[in-house]
């Protein structure tokens, strides 16, 4: 099982677009998958068309895993599962806090699971916080999508800080996101950044409608635009993250 974070210190950079797709990628292609929607806006379980909600709250978080298991709902996709949001999540760095361990909660949460998927997806709220270390000890690889704008470039070096002083063996793989290649300073910063602030992965998420129309169709790009060169972009990234991980 291989655990991808969809995280990015700042917001509105794409990255719950990118969960969505990516599972739906990595479901398409034949891999038991599951999305966990992290975020307590649940916009990846309202893409999915499924109720924001986990019985019990942060309970079965906290406690059973059993109870955990029980919440995982089934999409209209074949192999691709989700475990939705609820309100109760923004109240997860309160209930860390007062549980022992707390750093290694999430790696141990996801333990039922190993022999269920080949990929969990978790769509991540931004901000660093106890959560963040949570997923930098549970995830395989952090997936971070970066707007190739200065603020975005800042978010990025704060976040490999991050991982330095942690210690932290997890992969970062950047890429960027929302571009807009008809923009001379985003053309320079995809130009300039993976030399001065370490690889990323070459492909391009772009900029386009198809995207922000997920949100009125509530599917994946592919399944509404399955031509289209958003669709293709994330079906690239998938692979390109699927030989990254074989590394």
């Amino acid at each position: 099982m291989k655990v991808i974070a969809l995280y990015n210190i700042k917001g509105g950079v794409g990255k719950t677009a990118s969960a969505v797709n990516l599972a739906y990628c990595a479901a398409k292609s034949g891999a038991r998958t599951l999305l966990w929607d992290l975020d307590p806006q649940g916009a990846s379980s309202f893409y999915f068309r499924i109720k924001p909600t986990i019985k019990g709250g942060l309970k079965p978080l906290m406690g059973s895993n059993d109870k955990l298991l029980q919440n995982i709902k089934a999409t209209d996709y074949e192999n691709l599962d989700l475990l939705p949001a609820d309100l109760s999540l923004r109240h997860f760095e309160l209930a860390l806090n007062e549980t022992k361990g707390s750093r290694k909660r999430l790696r141990k949460i996801l333990e039922p699971f190993l022999d269920t998927y080949d990929f969990i997806f978790l769509d991540c709220p931004p901000n660093l916080t106890l959560l963040t270390e949570n997923i930098i000890r549970a995830a395989n690889v952090i997936l971070c999508p970066v707007i190739p704008t200065t603020l975005s470039e800042r978010t990025l070096s704060q976040l490999r800080q991050f991982l330095e002083e942690e210690q932290s063996s997890t992969r970062l793989l950047p890429f960027f996101s929302m571009a807009e290649k008809r923009k001379s300073l985003q053309t320079e910063i995809m130009d300039d950044l993976p030399h001065s602030a370490g690889p990323f992965l070459k492909t391009v998420i772009p900029y386009l409608s198809d995207v922000e129309r997920m949100g009125i169709h509530r599917e994946p790009v592919a399944v509404t635009k399955y031509a289209s060169r958003a669709a293709k972009a994330y079906s690239e990234l998938f692979a390109e993250l699927n030989e990254a991980l074989k590394e």
